[in-house]
């Protein structure tokens, strides 16, 4: 994979980057001892063992390199990555010089969640446009022990002839979603039969996006109030549908295949049979992100607070645009990021795409009016908040929502497998009082009308979207 074209190093600089190794070291010394003896001490002997040294080391300085390797990084392929999918990539080292590179040690980091279990070398064709020469700025933290471990914790050695280049194939799985980096790597060469060594070469790391895997969910309840003009809702407002509404007296407008003959006859005067129309929705799933909690451990292992919110959101979304809704994206937090609400593959797409970024943000500062003050949401939208009720300003954003007649449902998302600490003393009683004081808040929400129910995959929102459902068709009070 080409990059733009950059300048190249000028053969000064590019001249400057090599060093000589303690081999030259060693033989140009030995050398000069032999040559010195032999002339001082009138022995041939010595200058003849001198010559072979001399003439090597001259020999294999014959052609020095003018430019230094050059390392890019190129991920795979093989379209969008998903948790716990193959994932691959390649690291590779170029020579633009026109002597061949004798030893290349190359090295490169990878995140801990991109768990590397199989890297090798695959030689190229000889290239005329090598990829983009690497920055020399390194960066990047060392991957972490333990999730991340792998085979690319080392390094590796290989030559590289002029004008080509070799690539280090990498072949793992992604182990939980975000934005990974691959890198950054770094290469040394060795040439002139082991005599100069380059500086290291480092580039700048290439990051892997890994989506989020959606769990699977279904929610077969009726949405709390379809609004919108087409969709697969039924509503309350009479339309084209099918779902029957009732009977009524046949009227200007209505169509003859919607009579009712059997009501006619009866009464002796034409009826028709009413339907409600189907209509879409919008669902505004609320995502919760002052604190985290629990400790992720990938797609197979133990899954944290954001773990549960973005693979919940990606599974409710799918479900919803699936169904041909509208859906949109918020973040309760200091960012306030938000999706414009909109329906079809594309936005499935964008919200994984939007759900690489979302980030734990811990502030001091009440965030409601941040997030609904300029905007206001839709009255007859879903909204499910996604909230581990950690924070007491979670809790009162619930109830503040549900004041307003917003149709809320609280999705909890503490992990249930959380352990209480290990420390003695008072540390599993004062656990014990935090447990029980947030039962008391979430009994407390359920009182203000705020149907709380912890994730569950398939059907965790069947029941809680019955209730609402029944309440928004309940009649209002006071005409409302």
């Amino acid at each position: 994979m080409t990059g733009p074209t950059v300048p190249q190093a000028t053969e000064p600089e590019a001249a400057a980057g090599w060093a000589p190794t303690p081999a030259l070291g060693r033989a140009v010394l030995l050398a000069g001892l032999l040559l010195v003896g032999g002339v001082l001490l009138g022995r041939v002997d010595l200058i003849v063992l001198a010559a072979p040294f001399a003439l090597g080391t001259a020999y294999a300085l014959r052609r020095r390199p003018t430019a230094l390797p050059q390392v890019w990084i190129t991920p795979g392929d093989g379209g969008p990555l998903v948790e716990g999918g193959e994932m691959t990539a390649a690291v590779s080292v170029g020579n633009p010089d026109t002597v061949d590179y004798d030893l290349v040690v190359l090295r490169s980091r990878a995140s801990p969640w991109l768990r590397i279990e199989r890297a090798g070398f695959a030689r190229d064709e000889v290239v005329d446009d090598v990829p983009p020469a690497a920055t020399t700025s390194a960066g990047g933290a060392a991957p972490a022990s333990g999730v991340g471990r792998s085979v690319i914790d080392r390094p590796f050695v290989t030559s590289v002839p002029t004008g080509s280049a070799v690539d280090l194939e990498l072949a793992g799985r992604a182990l939980r979603w975000g934005r990974h980096p691959i890198g950054p790597a770094g290469a040394r060469v060795a040439t002139a039969g082991g005599l100069l060594v380059s500086r290291a070469v480092i580039t700048e790391p290439v990051r892997v996006r890994v989506y989020p895997r959606t769990e699977p969910f279904e929610a077969v309840e009726a949405m709390p109030r379809a609004a919108g003009l087409v969709g697969a809702h039924h509503s309350r407002r009479p339309g084209e549908g099918g779902e029957l509404a009732g009977v009524r007296i046949f009227g200007p407008g209505d169509r003859l295949r919607r009579i009712d003959w059997r009501v006619s006859l009866r009464t002796r005067q034409l009826h028709v049979a009413s339907t409600l129309s189907d209509r879409d929705a919008e669902v505004v799933v609320l995502l919760d992100v002052l604190a985290e909690a629990g400790r992720s451990g990938g797609v197979d292992s133990a899954a944290s607070v954001l773990d549960t919110t973005v693979r919940a959101t990606a599974a409710i979304a799918e479900h919803y645009l699936h169904r041909g809704d509208r859906v949109s994206l918020l973040e309760y937090g200091p960012a306030a990021r938000r999706l414009r609400p909109a329906a079809g593959r594309r936005q499935y797409l964008t919200v994984l795409e939007w759900l690489l970024d979302v980030r734990v943000r811990a502030s001091s500062h009440e965030p409601y009016d941040q997030v609904f003050g300029p905007q206001l949401l839709s009255s007859d939208a879903l909204v499910v908040v996604l909230t581990p009720l950690l924070d007491e300003r979670s809790a009162q954003m619930l109830a503040r929502l549900t004041r307003a007649g917003r149709f809320v449902v609280a999705v909890d998302t503490l992990p249930t497998n959380l352990s209480s600490p290990k420390d003695r003393g008072w540390a599993e009683i004062a656990y014990r009082l935090w447990r029980l004081d947030r039962e008391i808040m979430i009994g407390q929400l359920r009182e203000h009308g705020v149907p709380v129910v912890r994730w569950a995959g398939a059907g965790s929102l069947d029941q809680v979207l019955r209730d609402v459902a029944r309440l928004a068709m309940a009649p209002r009070v006071g005409g409302r």
